[in-house]
């Protein structure tokens, strides 16, 4: 995976096409329209960019009732549904998208994720 290359839409680039060509290019002109509808994308896609999503990463859950939950002190232990080694669900804007594995990242938590979920709609 180190191979593949990562596009920013500061990349992409429109080609200058003559406007006063007296040769036509068929096939020029063909592949000239695709880096102009691939700009155009680009360029639609920009404002999509910077709506802020949420993220969380879920470790299990537990079921309790309020009394147990009030008589929790410091260095209670909660049992969640889930065991060591077990991925964690990574949720986007309250929708399961991957799971993965908890890994630490500089002294900081971090998620590697290992699957990435594909609902059919």
């Amino acid at each position: 995976m180190d191979d593949t290359k990562d596009l920013e839409l500061e990349e992409v680039k429109t080609e200058d096409k003559p406007e006063d060509s007296e040769v036509s290019n068929p096939e020029g002109e063909e592949k000239a329209e695709g880096h102009e509808e691939q700009a155009k994308s680009a360029k639609e896609l920009d404002a999509v960019y910077d709506i802020p999503v949420k993220l969380q990463a879920v470790l299990g859950h537990a079921d309790m009732q309020v009394n147990q939950l009030l008589k929790l002190g410091r260095g209670a232990v909660v049992e969640l549904d889930r065991k060591v080694g077990e991925a964690v669900d990574i949720y986007v804007n309250h929708r399961l998208v991957a799971r993965g594995e908890v890994v630490v990242v500089d002294d900081k938590l971090g998620i590697t994720m290992t699957e990435i979920i594909k609902k059919a709609h």
